[in-house]
């Protein structure tokens, strides 16, 4: 053990977050396993017309989205050896490392487009581009919906305890990340699924994750080829470009990603069922919004995962009376998770309790009996 992991331990315990131990045993043991969760009531006629999927305002941003790769990309290449290019490729960077993020986020539920094979094919193509097995992370995030923040339960949960603030710094350039996916893709490409991605795979599932991680792999050589078919020719520098182009932007171009999916959950309690107590709903820039397509409405997304990004604000206007106060702004929300999060290294039972409005329904009986009740307060 290496004196920082060691420091880390001291400061507070390790819980089990795999899926085949002991706290997954606990789960089933006390009901939080596939629980029933807290909805805020929704009149079901406006809940089925905000439900209702089309077509057009998905094209519109998927193609802004496509468009914005090729513009950026044709202006780093343009501007090559120039520090004009740089910008370019940050930009792009952005595209590619972190709006494509929501993207697979939202397709992998189906609900953007009406269409189904649009929501696929926009799945596949972010799936790539973020270096995750589509059929893996497909399965893995139904479980996430199910389980939220359930301890041995939800494959998902960003912040484990004890929480290491140095590799949390350190996702905002994903060289970690991308390293264990790509480790990930060998793994599956091999016909190897760790013991977790058994659990909330389906068996008849298994062969696709390990065609798709052999399809993944097979880009990325090519990507490589390219490079040495480049440098073969004398072309230098320029030889990087296809790394710019593919694969490099998810760890240069993933912070965006990383500052907005951090405060979904941070600093909320787990082995709670209500998504307005673990769930951090924040109003956002509208570009920030438009990258992340409108997921910092994320209570209202956990309570109804099949309303399309582009129906939340209304959804949100819908039961803002009975959800806490939104963090005002992303720094507001990184006040609020910061506070908390280093107040949990310490104490993993710390949690910031959020406040209902008078308007709203209480937490029900089953929270009281796990949550305690604690705020960040003072």
């Amino acid at each position: 053990m290496s004196d920082a992991t060691q420091q880390q331990s001291e400061i507070s315990p390790a819980r089990d977050y795999s899926l085949t131990g002991a706290s997954s045993r606990h789960a089933e043991e006390v009901g939080l396993a596939a629980a029933e969760w807290y909805h805020s009531d929704v009149p079901r006629k406006t809940m089925k017309a905000m439900m209702k999927r089309r077509d057009g305002p998905a094209l519109r941003d998927t193609a802004i989205w496509i468009a914005l790769h090729i513009l950026f990309a044709a202006g780093g290449i343009y501007f090559w050896g120039s520090w004009i290019a740089v910008p370019f490729w940050l930009a792009y960077g952005v595209m590619y490392g972190s709006a494509s993020d929501s993207r697979w986020h939202e397709c992998g539920h189906g609900t953007p487009f009406r269409t189904r094979w649009m929501n696929d094919v926009v799945y596949h193509i972010a799936s790539f581009q973020l270096i995750r097995n589509p059929v893996n992370w497909r399965w893995s995030h139904a479980r996430h919906h199910t389980d939220t923040l359930i301890v041995g339960r939800d494959p998902e949960i960003a912040w484990m305890h004890p929480i290491n603030l140095f590799l949390k710094a350190l996702a905002f350039v994903g060289f970690v990340d991308t390293w264990i996916s790509f480790k990930t893709l060998a793994r599956n490409a091999l016909g190897i699924l760790s013991d977790d991605e058994r659990i909330y795979i389906p068996e008849t599932e298994w062969p696709k994750a390990a065609f798709w991680a052999r399809v993944h792999l097979a880009l990325f050589a090519l990507t490589a080829l390219a490079v040495l078919l480049m440098l073969a020719n004398g072309m230098g520098w320029k030889s990087a470009i296809p790394i710019l182009l593919i694969g490099g932007p998810r760890v240069y171009g993933c912070w965006h990603m990383v500052l907005t999916a951090l405060l979904q959950h941070g600093g909320l309690p787990e082995d709670v069922t209500d998504h307005r107590l673990n769930s951090r709903t924040l109003y956002m820039n509208p570009i920030s919004r438009w990258i992340y397509w409108n997921m910092n409405y994320h209570i209202e997304h956990h309570m109804f995962p099949m309303v399309p990004y582009y129906a939340l604000p209304a959804l949100h206007d819908e039961i803002k009376h009975d959800l806490p106060a939104p963090n005002t702004s992303i720094w507001d929300g990184y006040k609020e998770m910061m506070g908390a999060v280093m107040k949990q290294r310490r104490d993993p039972s710390h949690a910031v309790r959020k406040t209902l409005p008078p308007t709203a329904k209480p937490y029900n009986e089953f929270l009281h009996k796990h949550v305690p009740d604690r705020s960040d307060a003072g």
